[in-house]
């Protein structure tokens, strides 16, 4: 073999980065000491490492970000900075952060509606002057549903379809290969908005727009909880509506409490214990 092929040896190297392996043609100069990759620049040494830089790029962009939205810092409380318990930031691009913070503000919006409505519908279920509310409807909200009559359901999904609809186009891409389930750029479109403002609330001021929506995201968490406790209580006590429940409890302790009070001055007890 010649002096000029042993200068110019070509072989493929694999390097390994945490998401992928990237073969990379590297030329092998014998008499510098020094490796030429396939782009054209030379480095020194005896491994070169790609694929790496981009992982933490990206990384570094999803947490740069993350930082950048409502709901990050001391006024997300308790929580402060980014809630993050299974550290699903951790592999996710910001594709995915934007579609889950859309399904987080969604979520949010509907539970605030359904909390009030748990509550609104267990307390007019006798009145008349709602539809369904003609006492047809009675006992927990969450048996509610069963007992509504023909003609209710045509309507609601309507109304769902339209605005589901109206949301669709107004936040989310139109599907190109592989981008399927992607919401629009930022310049295009900001997670949660949109352009629903009625009473003309929204502020001008960037920080106080923030703080709005920061309000908005603490209390759609909240309702989240919220709801899903009314439905586990009134599946862990069928029969007992909500406000039943919690002015029972009351109605027992004040009861007591008089019982007490009772015994300890000799009387005897004047308001039996309530019982379901």
């Amino acid at each position: 073999m010649s002096l000029k092929m042993m200068n110019s040896v070509s072989r493929t190297v694999a390097v390994a980065s945490p998401s992928r392996l990237t073969c990379v043609s590297v030329s092998a100069n014998t008499a510098g000491g020094k490796k030429t990759v396939s782009g054209g620049k030379t480095v020194s040494g005896n491994k070169t490492v790609v694929g790496a830089n981009s992982e933490s790029k990206r990384q570094t962009e999803v947490a740069a970000y993350l930082e950048t939205l409502p709901g990050y810092g001391p006024l997300s409380g308790p929580f402060e900075g980014v809630w993050d318990p299974l550290n699903l930031s951790a592999t996710a691009s910001l594709g995915d952060v934007r579609r889950w913070r859309e399904s987080e503000i969604t979520h949010g919006r509907v539970a605030m509606l359904a909390a009030i409505g748990f509550i609104v519908g267990e307390q007019l279920q006798d009145y008349s002057l709602f539809y369904n509310f003609d006492g047809g409807i009675t006992g927990p909200a969450i048996n509610h549903f069963s007992q509504v009559k023909q003609g209710f359901w045509e309507p609601l999904l309507i109304a769902i379809g339209l605005a589901e609809s109206y949301r669709t186009s107004i936040g989310w891409a139109t599907p190109k290969g592989t981008g399927f389930n992607q919401l629009k750029d930022d310049d295009e479109y900001e997670t949660g908005d949109l352009g629903f403002d009625p009473l003309g609330l929204k502020p001008e001021d960037p920080e106080e727009l923030k703080l709005l929506q920061t309000k908005e995201l603490n209390n759609g968490r909240l309702a989240m909880i919220a709801i899903a406790g009314f439905v586990l209580q009134e599946v862990a006590e069928p029969g007992v509506e909500i406000f039943e429940h919690l002015f029972f409890n009351v109605e027992k302790e004040v009861i007591e409490e008089i019982d007490e009070i009772e015994a300890e001055l000799g009387l005897p007890p004047s308001i039996p214990i309530p019982t379901l």
